[in-house]
């Protein structure tokens, strides 16, 4: 195999690494609901064995509306309903829609047809849900003066069993998490069982103004000291094939989508047992139990689980806590895309401009992988010098693929060139570009960043096509530079693939188009210099490399 054919392999697979994600993320499985004889019973979650009984999820039966609370602070603006205490819909005021700009980004909403809410409740008979009916004075909360936070309090009484619930939601400046505290009156003579339960119940689709070219993870995440950062698929949950660490006493239960992730962040060591439940009609739920111990007549206890609700940020995620930030998925170049991302953010404090960021780092990761690069261009500069003489021997010997094969062998070593030479250099260097690839994609904050004039927002595709068609013309004068194939139809190929790449870039963020554009630029440069300093050397020598 030849550099030009190694090189397109290369190429190839990883188009078709992103398209086949792209396809399995449009085309998976979709929901079935559950036939009347399939549904469980009980429509709340109930703990396991190791919390003392069966576990169940709840079973989905619509969302019932009442009294609402509309709290706004200066980073969010949520909704809260009476019945069961829910966020039914959670704005990010910083932040905008892909599709369009002049909406605010809506991370939890309670639509018939894409449904995002975070939900809570307790377990066990007669005890409140999230389909209960707490008592809320509905009307405006919002932070007034140099107030730090706000409280959206409920109540839920059992004149029977003499229980008061109060749920308390605690909004604070210029936070994206919102903590939920529960307290538990017995006010009866019985003891009671306080197992509090907390959720996600999310359609199945991925968030608005997704790109087939772009697939990104779309669903619920676990955190645990043991098995660290899970990721489920909704089609695994639908299959009966979710697997996760479902009891610890440490970690968390998220929702991630692309930039913004929500979690339920149980605090200290109480025991747990996480969950996921297909509800039907493309619904889901993902959540965990707690287990608070007895409460004895005439006793109460407060307890306290923070909710984050916000963009992946990765200074905000690694604060918030532990193992947060794998919320940011780089996937498998994790520990290359962190030091990548950690210089791409230093840089932009110095420039204050996203876009002069990526091209100011592309150039830097090309002069730190000079060495390699050169090494494999000027192997690919004698190739190309080699090709009149490769020509001649393929006319030569026609059809005598064998004799041809081993002329051509005979030649590189006179000439002391690997055929290799330049792909394996190439090869050194991908998992960088990769991983660079990743950091551009996963940047929130980025999100709505401009770089200069008709480029307003880098993780936005480019809207007048100006730097796809740059990276098309760029990719064309990369082909024409590098050595051409023999073979006509590979020739041809090699030709086609930058107006493909180029129709597939329309697609992508803007940001990751400059940087495909910038490492073409450079990379011709770098070429063209190598190629006049092999072809003014004479004749390609050992002596001459």
């Amino acid at each position: 195999m030849d550099n030009q054919r190694l090189i397109l392999f290369i190429v190839f697979s990883f188009s078709l690494l992103l398209l086949w994600e792209s396809w399995q993320a449009k085309h998976a499985p979709p929901a079935v609901a559950p036939t009347a004889q399939s549904t469980p019973a009980a429509n709340v979650p109930t703990p396991s064995q190791a919390l003392n009984a069966p576990a169940a999820a709840p079973a989905q039966a619509g969302f019932a509306k009442g009294a609402r609370a509309l709290v706004e602070t200066d980073v969010l603006r949520a909704t809260i309903d009476a019945n069961g205490g829910d966020i039914r819909q959670l704005e990010l005021l910083a932040y905008r829609e892909t599709e369009d700009k002049n909406k605010t980004f809506t991370l939890f909403e309670e639509t018939q047809t894409a449904p995002y809410l975070a939900q809570s409740g307790l377990v066990g008979k007669n005890m409140p849900t999230h389909r209960s009916l707490y008592q809320l004075n509905p009307g405006a909360y919002r932070l007034r003066g140099g107030a730090v936070q706000v409280e959206v309090p409920l109540v839920w009484n059992d004149p029977e069993t003499g229980v008061r619930v109060e749920k308390t939601y605690i909004f604070k400046r210029g936070s994206y998490q919102v903590t939920v505290r529960t307290r538990v009156i017995n006010g009866g003579t019985q003891p009671v069982d306080l197992t509090p339960y907390y959720q996600f119940t999310r359609h199945g689709e991925a968030p608005r103004g997704s790109s087939f070219f772009l697939h990104t993870f779309t669903g619920p995440a676990f955190y645990t000291d043991a098995k660290k950062f899970q990721k489920v698929a909704f089609s695994d949950i639908q299959e009966g094939k979710a697997e996760f660490e479902k009891k610890a006493d440490n970690g968390w239960v998220g929702m991630v989508q692309h930039h913004f992730v929500s979690a339920w962040l149980p605090e200290g060591s109480v025991k747990r047992e996480y969950y996921t439940r297909s509800l039907g009609e493309g619904l889901y739920s993902a959540g965990v139990i707690l287990a608070e111990g007895t409460l004895a007549p005439g006793q109460q206890k407060t307890f306290t689980v923070p909710l984050f609700a916000g963009p992946q940020t990765q200074n905000l995620l690694e604060k918030t806590a532990p193992g947060l930030d794998l919320s940011r998925d780089y996937g498998w170049l994790t520990p290359l895309a962190y030091p990548i991302f950690w210089a791409l953010d230093k840089i932009e404090r110095l420039v204050g401009n996203w876009g002069w960021a990526i091209i100011i780092l592309t150039i830097l990761l090309k002069l730190a992988l000079y060495p390699l690069s050169a090494a494999g261009y000027k192997s690919m500069a004698k190739m190309k010098k080699l090709t009149p003489r490769l020509q001649q021997l393929k006319e030569t010997f026609g059809d005598d693929r064998a004799k041809l094969h081993q002329a051509m062998a005979e030649m590189y070593k006179t000439e002391k060139i690997n055929p290799l030479g330049g792909c394996l250099p190439i090869l050194v260097q991908i998992p960088v570009f990769i991983a660079l690839y990743w950091v551009l994609l996963a940047a929130v904050e980025m999100r709505g960043a401009p770089w200069l004039g008709w480029i307003t927002d880098l993780t936005a595709p480019d809207p007048w096509f100006i730097l796809p068609v740059i990276m098309g013309v760029t990719s064309i004068l990369q082909v024409k530079l590098n050595p051409q194939p023999m073979d006509p139809m590979q020739a041809k190929i090699m030709m086609i693939m930058p107006v493909a790449f180029t129709v597939m870039f329309v697609f992508f963020p803007a940001g990751l188009v400059l940087y495909w554009v910038s490492n073409n630029v450079l990379s011709i440069a770098q070429q063209w210099a190598i190629n006049k300093q092999v072809e003014g050397g004479g004749k390609t020598t050992a002596g001459k490399a």
